[in-house]
């Protein structure tokens, strides 16, 4: 049996004239392209293309290809609409996969307003450092920090939002018998399995670390004035008791992406989810990249 995604390549080649134009067209590599083009040949026992100084052209066998394939093609697009079409309803499960803390510190209230907008949605949140597989329908909507483009799979669709920062902190009260001379150590408080990141070793510390299993507990420990930890703006800038540690950087976690995959992404209340916490985050961006308050 023909692969339908061995003839969108078939069409992209056909239709742009290049490997490279189906290359840019698909949003693969020029390899893949020659693969599947390669692979309907096998199939088909025919050349689809001669190879010209121009470009790629049709033989006889790929001109009797491309009217089947456009019939295949249209037949997929009308799938596609009956299908979907029927699950336009601004109802039915939403999946949201994102890390506990982006969660927690920052977009629940979102999700809750949400959720009272549209009160049919049943909204499932998958707050957890395990990423869920998109592909396999683990969840439909994915909050991911990125910090190389690059590495995103080619299969899902992305709306970029703000980049994400963190910093050093300690607890205000800390800080102040810190200056006043105390001899209290400063400990690193860090979670146990992670360790005190590279871009913070150069912070000077006077005693053993600090060590949680996990990123509440983290932050609970540095309000008790154990210490210093890494957090991210949105949560350290926004608590009350903390205070960044004077004369430390900020240092970039990556950019947070809005991730869906295929045609998941076409059905109604994915689409009003991505757009409204997008908006969310752009109003964030502030926060979270660390100039909500004054860098000094």
């Amino acid at each position: 049996m023909i692969d339908w995604d061995d003839v969108r390549y078939f069409l992209a080649v056909a239709r742009g004239g290049s490997v490279r134009a189906a290359a840019v067209h698909l949003g693969v590599n020029h390899s893949t392209v020659l693969r599947r083009i390669a692979q309907l040949e096998e199939r088909l026992g025919a050349h689809m293309f001669e190879k010209l100084p121009s470009g790629y052209r049709l033989t006889a066998a790929g001109e009797e290809v491309l009217e089947l394939a456009n019939q295949m093609e249209a037949s997929s697009h009308q799938l596609e609409t009956r299908v979907f079409g029927r699950d336009q309803s601004v109802r039915g499960l939403l999946r949201v996969t994102l890390a506990p803390t982006l969660a927690t510190h920052l977009l629940m209230p979102d999700f809750a307003d949400f959720a009272r907008l549209h009160p049919d949605i049943e909204m499932e949140i998958l707050s957890s450092g395990e990423l869920a597989n998109l592909t396999n329908r683990e969840a439909d909507v994915a909050i991911r920090v990125v910090y190389d483009r690059k590495t995103l799979p080619l299969n899902l669709h992305g709306l970029k939002g703000p980049e994400l920062f963190g910093g050093v902190y300690m607890s205000r009260d800390r800080l102040t018998v810190s200056r006043a001379g105390a001899p209290d150590p400063i400990r690193w408080i860090v979670i146990s399995n992670h360790g005190i990141p590279d871009w913070a070793r150069e912070v000077p510390t006077t005693g053993v670390p600090f060590r949680t299993t996990d990123g509440e507990a983290q932050i609970v420990a540095v309000r008790q004035g154990l210490g210093m930890t890494t957090l991210p703006c949105f949560i350290g800038d926004a608590d009350p008791l903390l205070v960044r540690v004077p004369g430390t950087d900020l240092n970039m976690y990556g950019t947070l992406w809005l991730l869906t995959q295929g045609e998941t992404r076409k059905t109604k209340r994915v689409r009003l989810f991505t757009e409204f916490v997008s908006r969310r985050l752009a109003a964030y961006a502030p926060l979270l990249t660390g100039l909500s308050i004054s860098r000094d």
